[in-house]
């Protein structure tokens, strides 16, 4: 199997139209229809639904889209970076973060180490929940991580014995509430079991939402909450809670402007606030000269 084969499917996908996709890809539609032909060959399975207009994917087709996907990135990705060691070039390092960390703590993070120049973000990382940040290492797709970690005790899922971290921060989750037409809190803490407090939660699987959780647990006092919703997104989540459908626990960063201005005020006392270590993780057998240089210049952590 060729990688131009995978390229082609891609295009195919995307076009949904074989000649237009023999176009994009610069070869003649006979030439590109006997690739996707021995694309299926080496599959053995039909991937592409011939009887539709447009084309449409077969649900393995579906499937290997985002394997092509994958593997084409990665293919580039490396690329860039041999050109980059074949013309001398230092090497930029690549870290993944959440979307609320790229705007909120990096950029000052980075001019305080004076690596600014040296470190490029993972854009595609902004989607991912934490069990893909170290997938990602695993698979050399990134450099670093950084990842928000809990304090306190918490059982997650999570399998980071091939890594090893820095702490390069702290963060707490804050409750945070809209006010209503009155003024007054849209939502406080701890809610009642006659009237929960309207939450707009995490996903159960993410890292906030076991954090929050498990700080719950440890508090003496119940807490009455009623789940409106799930998002992986902080910043998806602050503006619901600034439109006044309920509270939520967002990273204080996030909201200090808010806070400042009064568009958003907090749901509980300090009681209620989770901290965090904001985690800057490498896997252990990835290695390269900047990276190990930025490395040596942090401050060791537990590994």
């Amino acid at each position: 199997m060729e990688i131009r084969w995978l390229e082609d499917f891609i295009a195919l996908a995307r076009t949904r139209h074989f000649s237009r996709a023999a176009d994009d890809q610069n070869v003649t539609q006979p030439t590109f229809s006997r690739r996707i032909k021995l694309l299926e060959e080496e599959m053995g399975i039909t991937l592409i639904n011939r009887q539709t207009l447009p084309l449409s994917l077969t649900p393995a087709g579906e499937e290997f889209l985002t394997l092509c996907e994958q593997v084409t990135e990665r293919v580039r990705l490396t690329r860039d970076r041999l050109r980059e060691i074949n013309a001398g070039q230092q090497r930029r390092i690549m870290v993944a973060a959440p979307q609320s960390l790229l705007g909120n703590f990096l950029p000052e993070w980075l001019a305080s180490t004076g690596w600014q120049d040296h470190v490029q973000p993972y854009l595609r990382a902004t989607g991912w929940i934490a069990h893909d940040y170290f997938q990602a290492l695993m698979r050399a797709e990134c450099d670093l991580a950084i990842c928000y970690w809990p304090v306190g005790r918490c059982d997650l899922d999570i399998d980071t014995s091939a890594c090893t971290y820095r702490v390069i921060g702290h963060e707490r989750l804050i409750p945070v509430t809209g006010l209503a037409p009155q003024g007054e809190p849209c939502t406080v803490l701890p809610g009642t079991r006659q009237q929960p407090s309207p939450w707009l939660a995490y996903p159960k699987r993410g890292l906030l939402g076991s954090a929050i959780k498990a700080h719950l647990a440890r508090l003496p006092q119940s807490t009455h909450l009623v789940a409106q919703s799930e998002n992986l997104y902080a910043a998806s989540i602050k503006e619901l809670v600034l439109l006044g459908y309920g509270m939520s626990w967002l990273p204080e960063r996030s909201v200090s402007h808010e806070l400042a201005q009064g568009t958003l005020v907090r749901a509980g006392d300090s009681r209620w606030d989770v901290p965090m270590e904001l985690r800057l993780y490498r896997h252990q057998h990835q290695h390269h000269a900047e990276l190990d240089k930025l490395w040596s210049e942090l401050a060791p952590s537990r590994s």
